[in-house]
């Protein structure tokens, strides 16, 4: 049985799981990166614009809330930027925020089963 969910909690779990999935790619592509000359390492913020959109109730209307822009790391000698260090733990902390929203997208999808009687 399949439930289509569309409300406010909903898209901001839907904006959130989006914006830590760009977050991963893009520490993928700076870990990837790490001995590229050259290569400037990127970040993603989504968060700012994902709390905006819910304080002002634009969150429903399916937009991609994240952003990318340069880290400031400094620049090594061959014009490399990433510090895989700092990329490694992104890495990590952006696999615990997938996993706790996977975790309240899962949590949320049971309470609607069990508010619709499906059990």
């Amino acid at each position: 049985m399949s439930f289509a969910v569309n409300d406010a909690v909903s898209a901001t779990l839907h904006a959130a799981l989006d914006g830590i999935s760009l977050r991963q790619r893009v520490i993928a592509d700076n870990i990837a990166n790490v001995d590229t000359p050259g290569f400037r390492a990127t970040s993603v913020d989504f968060e700012t614009r994902l709390r905006a959109a819910v304080a002002d109730g634009s969150v429903e209307d399916g937009r991609l809330l994240a952003t990318t822009h340069p880290t400031q790391t400094p620049i090594g000698a061959n014009g490399n930027n990433v510090d895989l260090r700092k990329e490694t733990l992104a890495a990590m902390q952006s696999q615990f925020q997938f996993q706790i929203m996977t975790r309240a997208v899962s949590d949320r999808m049971a309470l609607v089963r069990y508010a619709s009687g499906a059990q």
